[in-house]
C-alpha cells in the first residue's frame, strides 16, 4: 500500500488512542516536583541539540505490511494467524490488533498495526518478523510505528549536500607533548569528575579539567588515551583536548549500562537491559557497535540475556562482559561466545567471517591473542571423561586448527595470554584419583616458535592453591602466588635462562607473603606485591632483575593498584567500598610514597593510557645506551625543583619559628601586665623566681573515725 495511505492510517489510529499528534506540546510536559532529586545531570546538556529527534511516543507500536488482501468473511480467520504469529513474541494489548478497511471494497488493506505492552517486544517484533514468509505470495514487511513519520520527511526531489568548509579540529594528543613529560589521571569522588596531572617533581597533583555531574555512573578512557567516555541515561558520550575536554560525539543507546571500546579506538560496544512485562521471561538485551568518529552504528544486537550470558557471569543481570572480545590486531575481528559454537564478525562488513560460526561441541571459554588473529579456546571433557578436554589455538579468518593439547580429568581451566602474544599459559586444576580433591599445573605454549611446543609446569607444592598469576608484560617472565593464607609463597619463572634457552625454570621463592594480588610494570622489571582486603593493603616493591624487595609499605585498606603507563609511578586508592580513609597515594617505582591525596565518597582512580611509542626498538635501544647524555637536562631541572622544594621548605620553618617567637613574647607581656596580681596573691611576695622559696614539708593528723567501745 501506498506511504500516503500508511499516514492516513496512522493518523486515524493516534486518533483512536485519543492523542491528537498536531497538539502534542512536549515542552509543556513537566516532570512532578522533586523527580530530579534536586540534582542536575549533564547528560541533558549531552544530549541537546536543535536537530535531535524527539519520538513521538508510539514506540511499542508496529506496521506489519505485505498482508493478503481478504474480504470480511476470511477477516477474522487472518486476524487468527497474525495473532498466533505475534503473541509469540510478546504480549499484545487488548484491543492491540487492529486491520483497517477500505470502505468502497470493505475488503483489508493489506497491513495491520500490532500494539504490545513495551516498546523492547516491538522492536523484538520487527527484528524477529521482517521478512517472515506468509506464503509465496505475501512475505511481511514490518517497520515501527514512528519510523513512518521520519520516512515522509525524505523529500521527493535529491538535492546536492550543502558544501561546508573544513575546519581542522582540536588536537587530541595535545597532552602528550607535555614539557615535563607529566602523565594524567582521572578521579571521580562524589558529584565530581576531575582530570589531573601527576606532578610527582612537586609533590602533588596539578588541575586540568573539572566538573560536577559530569556523568551518572562511571568514566572510561579509551585504550590508546584519545577520549574520556562518559554514562548517561540517554547513552555516551566521548570528550577529549588539551584542557577543555570539549563534546567530540555521542551515542544514543537509552539505559545503557555497560560500555567498552575495541583496542584501536574505532568502535564503541554501548549494553543495556530491559526487565520484561512477563517476570518468567528473561531480561532485553540490546547491544549497539558505534563508529566512535561518526557516531554511527555499524551493527545492532539484541536478544535475551540468555542468548549472551554464555561463558561468564561477569557483567550486569547475569550477562557476560564484554560480550564482544576484539583480536586479530587494527580491530579487525570480534568473537562472541554461543551454545556450541564461537561467532566471529570481520568489521569490514560487520558480519560473521565466512557468514557462519566456528562450531566447538561444548565449548567453555576463548580469548584473543593480543597481537595475532589466534583464537585459544578451552573445550571441557565430554561423555563422563570418554572425550577429554582440550585446549586449541585457532588461525582467523581461515578457521584452521594450529595446535591442540588434550588434557584429562580437568575440573577447571583457565588461559593468560603474554601481552606480546609470545606465550599462553593454561592452568589447569586436575582431580586426584580419589576425585576428592584437585591439584594445579601450567600447560606453556611457545607461540612464535616451529610447532609450537608446549611445557609442563607443575610447583614444587602440586597441592598448592593457586591465589594469582601474571606475565610480565613485553618480557618472558611471570609470577605465581600459591599456598595458603595467611602467608603464601611467590614463585617467579623465566621461559628462557642462560643455561636452557628454551625451557622453563624458576628463579626464586619468597616464602610466607602478605600478598594476595600482582602487579608488573608495563615496562616490565618491577612488580608490586599487594595483599588486598583481607592483607589490609600490604605492599612490596621487588626488583626482579636483581631478585630483591626495594622497599615494604601499606595502604591501610587499599583497593586498587595501578601503574601509570610509563612504570615509573605506581598509585594505591581506597575507594568508598570502605568509609573511611577514601582517596589514593602516588608512589615511585621503588616504593617511595610521593604524596597523599584524601577524598570523602572515592569512585575511581584511572591512569589516562598511552599509545605505542612511534620508536623502532633499534631506537629505544640506542636511547637506553646513552641515557646519561639525555638524563642531563632533566637532572638539572629536577635539582632546580629539589632547591625550590627546599626553600619551600626553609620559608615554612622559618614561618612556624616566627610565629612561635610571637607567641612567647604575647605570653611575656601578659606575665609581665599579671605581676602584681600574682604578688597579690602571694601575701606580698615579690619574686616569680621559683628558686628563691623554701620548699618545707608539713605533717598534718587528720582523725579519720572514732569507734567507743563499752565493757562489760
Amino acid at each position: 500500500m501506498g506511504d500516503v495511505l500508511i499516514m492516513n492510517e496512522i493518523d486515524a489510529t493516534a486518533n483512536r488512542l485519543g492523542i491528537d499528534l498536531l497538539q502534542v506540546d512536549l515542552d509543556s510536559i513537566q516532570l512532578p516536583p522533586g523527580e530530579d532529586l534536586g540534582i542536575i545531570s549533564d547528560d541533558e546538556d549531552v544530549y541537546e541539540d536543535d536537530d535531535q529527534e524527539v519520538e513521538s511516543g508510539f514506540g511499542n507500536i508496529i506496521v506489519v505490511d505485505n498482508l493478503p488482501v481478504v474480504p470480511k468473511e476470511k477477516f477474522e480467520k487472518l486476524e487468527g494467524v497474525i495473532r498466533k504469529i505475534y503473541s509469540q513474541i510478546g504480549v499484545i494489548k487488548e484491543d492491540g490488533l487492529w486491520m483497517p478497511v477500505d470502505p468502497e471494497t470493505q475488503k483489508s488493506l493489506g497491513y495491520c498495526f500490532i500494539e504490545y505492552n513495551t516498546p523492547q517486544e516491538a522492536e523484538l517484533a520487527k527484528e524477529k518478523t521482517n521478512g517472515y514468509k506468509l506464503d509465496r505470495a505475501h512475505i511481511f514487511a514490518v517497520n515501527m510505528f514512528d519510523d513512518f513519520d521520519k520516512f515522509m520527511k525524505v523529500p521527493d526531489e535529491w538535492a546536492p549536500p550543502e558544501h561546508k568548509p573544513y575546519t581542522p579540529g582540536e588536537n587530541l594528543q595535545k597532552w602528550l607533548t607535555d614539557e615535563k613529560a607529566r602523565d594524567q589521571f582521572v578521579i571521580r569522588s562524589g558529584t565530581d569528575t576531575e582530570v589531573l596531572w601527576n606532578d610527582a617533581r612537586h609533590l602533588k597533583p596539578e588541575p586540568v579539567y573539572k566538573r560536577s555531574y559530569w556523568t551518572e555512573s562511571f568514566v572510561q578512557w579509551s585504550p590508546l588515551g584519545t577520549y574520556l567516555a562518559t554514562v548517561h541515561r540517554q547513552g555516551a558520550a566521548v570528550w577529549g583536548g588539551a584542557n577543555t575536554f570539549n563534546r567530540l560525539m555521542r551515542y544514543a543507546h537509552p539505559q545503557v549500562k555497560l560500555i567498552d571500546f575495541s583496542p584501536g579506538e574505532k568502535y564503541l560496544v554501548t549494553y543495556s537491559s530491559h526487565e520484561p512485562s512477563n517476570p518468567r521471561d528473561a531480561n532485553r538485551v540490546v547491544i549497539n557497535i558505534f563508529d566512535v568518529r561518526t557516531g554511527k552504528v555499524m551493527r545492532d544486537f539484541k536478544g535475551s540475556a540468555d542468548e549472551f550470558a554464555v561463558g561468564g557471569t561477569g557483567g550486569v543481570a547475569g550477562v557476560s562482559w564484554p560480550v564482544f572480545r576484539w583480536g586479530g590486531g587494527k580491530d579487525k575481528y570480534f568473537a562472541k561466545l554461543g551454545k556450541n559454537m564461537i561467532s566471529v564478525y570481520e568489521t569490514e562488513s560487520f558480519t560473521l567471517i565466512d557468514k557462519k560460526s566456528l562450531k566447538v561441541e561444548n565449548v567453555m571459554d576463548f580469548s584473543w591473542s593480543p597481537t595475532d588473529p589466534i583464537i585459544s579456546l578451552f573445550v571441557p571433557e565430554l561423555g563422563g571423561g570418554n572425550q577429554p578436554a582440550r585446549v586449541s589455538l585457532v588461525q582467523i579468518p581461515s578457521k584452521e586448527e594450529l595446535r591442540q593439547k588434550n588434557l584429562f580429568s580437568v575440573s577447571d581451566c583457565k588461559m593468560y595470554w603474554q601481552s606480546s602474544g609470545d606465550y599462553l599459559a593454561v592452568k589447569v586444576d586436575r582431580y586426584t584419583k580419589t576425585k576428592k580433591s584437585t591439584y594445579t599445573g601450567f600447560e606453556l605454549f611457545r607461540i612464535k616458535e616451529r610447532d609450537i611446543p608446549i611445557e609442563v609446569l607443575e610447583l614444587d607444592n602440586k597441592n598448592d592453591k593457586i591465589i594469582a598469576f601474571a606475565w610480565e608484560p613485553k618480557g618472558h617472565r611471570f609470577a605465581v602466588i600459591h599456598g595458603d593464607s595467611p602467608r603464601p609463597d611467590i614463585s617467579f619463572y623465566s621461559m628462557r635462562t642462560a643455561q636452557h634457552a628454551g625451557r622453563v625454570s624458576k628463579l626464586t621463592t619468597l616464602k610466607g607473603k602478605q600478598a594476595n594480588a600482582l602487579f608488573w610494570s608495563p615496562s616490565g622489571r618491577f612488580i608490586v606485591l599487594a595483599g588486598l582486603k583481607g592483607f589490609n593493603g600490604q605492599l612490596e616493591f621487588y626488583n626482579v632483575d636483581e631478585l630483591e624487595t626495594m622497599a615494604t609499605a601499606e595502604h591501610f585498606m587499599a583497593t586498587d593498584v595501578e601503574w601509570d603507563p610509563t612504570g615509573r609511578y605506581v598509585a594505591t586508592a581506597v575507594t568508598s567500598v570502605h568509609e573511611m580513609e577514601n582517596g589514593f597515594n602516588i608512589w615511585s617505582f621503588n616504593g617511595k610514597l610521593l604524596y597523599r591525596t584524601l577524598k570523602d565518597h572515592f569512585f575511581q582512580f584511572l591512569w589516562r593510557p598511552r599509545p605505542p611509542s612511534f620508536l623502532t626498538p633499534e631506537k629505544e635501544e640506542e636511547i637506553a645506551k646513552n641515557l646519561k647524555k639525555y638524563s642531563k637536562k632533566y637532572e638539572a631541572e629536577d635539582q632546580d625543583v629539589s632547591m625550590q622544594l627546599s626553600e619551600q621548605e626553609r620559608e615554612k620553618r622559618r614561618s612556624l619559628k616566627n610565629e612561635w617567637e610571637k607567641k612567647i613574647s604575647e605570653w611575656k607581656r601578659l606575665h609581665e601586665e599579671e605581676k602584681m596580681e600574682r604578688q597579690m596573691l602571694r601575701d606580698g611576695e615579690a619574686s616569680d623566681e621559683e628558686e628563691e622559696y623554701e620548699a618545707k614539708e608539713v605533717e598534718v593528723e587528720e582523725v579519720l573515725d572514732v569507734t567507743e567501745e563499752v565493757e562489760e
